[in-house]
């Protein structure tokens, strides 16, 4: 095997890690795959071990260099699940607590407080995020106050807190460099993404000590080596991105006003914004893209909490399918006329909701109604969340002057089930376009390292070998898709917390 042919992404998700090689045109030649335990010590709360996903970096990463060697790796790239949060010890790199997981809602309360103190302003002002326990900074507030002599030992300097990211680089590289890069610093609620800073008021205000931060860098870049030990060479790391940004850049969205969407465990809707950081009216996040060379780019973006992991829920814990690829199956059975509609708010609703309180519920049941009924009503209202976000994030689009999408882009998992790529295109009425690489977060991780090591060429060759696998064009009526849309918007008004926004 010739030295420097591949590229090594490494994609550290919710529910599995894997370890993917790309070539220089961007194909996978080899995949591992490894599940991660899910944790749920609590109702609404979710935890993962962080040894765990330390273990399952070094065994796929392993798994997939055991044909080529670490000598044919020009680079390592990063992606991970963002906004989880990981406190360890500096001295020894050893995890002081379960990692929060992104999705894990115990510091509503939290979030409550600070909104009634007036903080959402300047946090959307200066992160713009919005007050939700999705991300960081409270799960964060919350370990300081709730694990025995944390905040005493953070601010001693003995303790670092990352995102995933920032975990396995401190890991990779024997401790040497705690480090995070802009996209995912940007998810924090604790970073400035106009002025590049940790927000000092913030920090302040949720008790955070500077001294456990880790040092924001380009998500190109230099992120050291990894030790001889964990590959069987010293590899550079050069790229590190968040997932949903990852994927934008997999999915080739380079230019302002290109769309992606991630359909995983939750759904995520990523404009690209360019050089302007959208103030958003309809409570859509402003995030960074990218940062390179230290000029950041922006994007709009939307998260719906529950997508695959609604067809999960359908099949775990009611039965309804043995395997995800069955509901395509049932939900071509199910009534069209049915009227039932199934709100997966088991987690709260995201944007444009924001309501951390509202609660799942299944309305319009009949004794006609059927197994096949819920699951497609499960199916279904992912691509009615899927339109909330998009509705919202086209007007602040059109309101900033970037040219609004006509075609989304579309990958992850419920990308294979046909009947719901069809419902998705009648639902927006818009064109929706399949990725022939079905592993865009994997590949936007090792464009970015890739590009940083001289592998792959400027984004303009990156763009060329972008092609869809396939495409859905809407062909549902104007009346059935405005009937079957105002159908769900009645069920979430009927789901919503008293005084939610």
């Amino acid at each position: 095997m010739s030295e420097e042919a591949f590229v090594l992404a490494i994609d550290q998700g919710t529910t599995s890690t894997r370890a993917i090689l790309f070539d220089r045109e961007g194909r996978a030649r080899a995949t591992a795959q490894m599940p991660l335990t899910q944790i749920y010590p609590a109702p609404g709360q979710v935890e993962h071990d962080p040894e765990e996903i330390w273990r399952s970096v070094l065994h796929v990463g392993r798994e997939v260099l055991s044909g080529v060697g670490a000598k044919s790796v020009a680079a390592v790239g990063i992606t991970n699940q963002r906004e989880t949060t990981v406190v360890w010890e500096r001295a020894t790199g050893k995890p002081l607590a379960n990692a929060i997981v992104w999705q894990d809602r115990r510091t509503a309360d939290l979030c409550a407080e600070l909104a009634q103190e007036g903080w959402s302003a300047h946090v959307a002002e200066a992160t713009g995020l919005v007050i939700d326990p999705y991300f960081s900074a409270t799960k964060l507030a919350w370990l300081l106050r709730n694990v025995p002599n944390l905040e005493a030992r953070a601010r001693a300097g003995e303790v670092c807190f990352g995102t995933v990211d920032s975990f396995l680089l401190f890991r990779l590289t024997g401790g040497k460099l705690h480090l995070t890069d802009a996209t995912n610093a940007a998810r924090t609620k604790l970073y400035d993404i106009r002025s590049g800073r940790w927000d000092e008021r913030l920090l302040e205000r949720l008790g955070v000590p500077h001294a456990m931060l880790p040092e924001v860098r380009d998500t190109q870049g230099d992120f050291g080596h990894t030790e001889h030990e964990h590959f069987g060479a010293a590899i550079p790391i050069r790229g590190v991105a968040g997932d949903q940004q990852a994927a934008a850049y997999g999915q080739a969205c380079f230019r302002p006003g290109m769309l992606k969407a991630t359909f995983g465990t939750g759904c995520f809707v990523l404009a690209n914004t360019g050089e302007t950081k959208v103030a958003s009216a309809t409570r859509m996040l402003s995030t960074i893209f990218h940062q390179l060379e230290g000029k950041r780019c922006y994007a709009l973006e939307g998260a719906i909490f529950m997508a695959g992991a609604t067809v999960q829920w359908l099949r775990d814990s009611l039965g309804l399918i043995a395997s995800a690829a069955e509901s395509e199956a049932l939900a071509r059975d199910a009534d069209p006329n049915s009227g039932v509609y199934l709100v997966p708010a088991f987690q709260g609703l995201g944007a444009p909701f924001w309501d951390a309180n509202a609660r799942a519920a299944i309305l319009g049941l009949t004794r006609a109604a059927s197994k096949a009924d819920l699951v497609a009503a499960g199916l279904e209202a992912v691509a009615f969340q899927t339109r909330d976000l998009l509705t919202a994030m086209q007007r602040d689009m059109v309101r900033s002057r970037i040219p609004a999408p006509s075609i989304l882009r579309v990958d992850g998992g419920m990308t294979a089930n046909a009947w719901f790529m069809q419902r998705l295109a009648d639902i927006l009425c818009q064109r929706v376009e399949v990725a022939l690489n079905p592993e865009t977060t994997a590949l936007g991780a090792a464009y970015h390292a890739g590009q940083a090591a001289g592998f792959f060429g400027e984004a303009g060759e990156l763009e060329k070998l972008w092609v869809p696998a396939r495409a859905f064009e809407p062909k549902m009526s104007e009346t059935e898709r405005e009937a079957r849309y105002g159908g769900w918007l009645d069920a979430v008004a009927r789901i919503r917390s008293q005084g939610a926004p």
